[in-house]
């Protein structure tokens, strides 16, 4: 079945539209993966610089530092 000229405009005009539209998705994910990816490293930061003054305490007190056991864990699963 062949398709008359006005329908293969709607559809010439449905990939054009829908491809731009696909586009415009990717830009935004792409946008909000960056968004992501800074505020992960921010907390990873702020997690190591509390995790180093956690250490420090420990040793200053001379107490065992439990989340080195717990990091441990932690890796394994």
């Amino acid at each position: 079945m062949s398709l008359t000229e006005q329908q293969r405009k709607f559809y010439e005009n449905t990939l054009a539209v829908t491809r731009q539209e696909i586009e415009e998705l990717d830009g935004l994910i792409e946008a909000e993966l960056a968004k992501v990816k800074d505020r992960l490293a921010e907390l990873q930061s702020a997690k190591r610089a509390a995790r180093q003054m956690y250490d420090a305490a420990c040793i200053r007190l001379g107490i065992p530092n439990e989340l080195e056991d717990e990091e441990g864990e932690d890796d394994a699963g």
